[in-house]
């Protein structure tokens, strides 16, 4: 059976030969990258759904001629 000693120092051995400050550089880099990633993407949808909306709403915008039955005027 293994004693807590030994098993806290083989665990101790291990952290220390772990690469400290690269996994933390890297995992930064990582979330820098996707979060770019998705305000790009973001803005790029953002305008296609404005370009779509003014394209619905313009057609919609007709004149729309008045006729003597809709002023209210009795002949």
């Amino acid at each position: 059976m293994i004693s807590n000693s030994n098993h806290r120092a083989r665990a101790e051995a291990a952290f220390k030969k772990a690469p400290g400050g690269q996994g933390r550089e890297r995992a930064a880099m990582e979330y820098e990258a996707e979060a770019r990633s998705d305000r790009e993407k973001t803005a790029r949808l953002r305008a296609l759904r404005l370009a779509k909306e003014a394209a619905t709403l313009e057609p919609s915008v007709e004149k729309k001629s008045i006729t003597a039955s809709d002023r209210g005027i009795r002949g």
